[in-house]
């Protein structure tokens, strides 16, 4: 077992090493990958509905996280609690879910 996983774990990385493309491209090859020129100046202004967007990206990864252990909950004494706190979450999670987007914090362009 221990050499069939050495010899996979060999021959990908040799495939992973040889399969990319060799040749970059240009942007590839900036220091700089995100979109912004790094040449100009370093106080342009930046939009906070960028970071609304992205907090409410980690807020519903964070909703997986909470109701990851879910399964597992169901196989204590009382069942029941698992569910109230599990609605109590989801509610939670739907009610600021919903504020946000009658307050139009989830549309992208104004």
């Amino acid at each position: 077992m221990a050499s069939i996983s050495l010899v996979l774990s060999i021959i990908l990385m040799f495939v992973a090493f040889w399969l990319p493309e060799m040749s970059p491209d240009y942007e590839k090859l900036s220091p700089y990958e995100c979109g912004f020129d790094p040449i100009g100046s370093a106080r342009l202004p930046f939009s906070l509905h960028f970071f609304l967007v992205a907090i409410l990206f980690l807020l519903f990864d964070l909703e997986i996280a909470l109701l990851f252990p879910l399964p597992w909950a169901d196989q204590l004494l009382s069942p029941t609690y698992t569910f109230i706190w599990t609605s109590v979450i989801l509610i939670l999670l739907t009610a600021g879910l919903a504020y946000e987007w009658i307050q139009g914090g989830l549309e992208w362009a104004k």
